[in-house]
């Protein structure tokens, strides 16, 4: 099923990365209590980089400013863009990781890693 691109995808993990997770076995290391914190802590941050930078860049620096040419009129470099220049890209990144361990899937370690990979693609093209 196809889904529309949107920013909230940043924040979630889509319902095909979930989906295709299920269906993958469980590696025993990454059933654990431990596991399950690291992954509580890497959704965490990576939503703590989303979240807050859709609220550095506004409404219109989020959505609109990509497919209307609406520029903002200075360079963000509050947090989080004083961490990292991609911080939605990078936030998204560690949720899908997260996920993944929370899950204890190897597969989606494995996906997240395309997943970086395509961001890393984008992030080329936009720099």
């Amino acid at each position: 099923m196809y889904q529309p691109p949107n920013r909230l995808t940043h924040v979630l993990p889509t319902r095909s990365y979930e989906r295709a997770l299920r269906s993958q076995p469980t590696h025993p290391l990454l059933a654990g209590p431990t596991s399950t914190y690291i992954a509580y802590g890497l959704i965490a941050a990576g939503n703590v980089l989303v979240l807050s930078s859709m609220w550095a860049l506004g409404v219109t620096g989020t959505y609109l400013g990509d497919y209307f040419g609406i520029l903002m009129d200075h360079k963000v470099e509050s947090f989080p863009f004083s961490v990292t220049d991609a911080p939605m890209y990078y936030g998204s990144t560690l949720s899908f990781l997260g996920y993944a361990l929370w899950m204890g899937k190897p597969a989606g370690i494995l996906l997240t890693l395309e997943v970086l990979l395509v961001y890393r693609i984008a992030l080329s093209y936009e720099e």
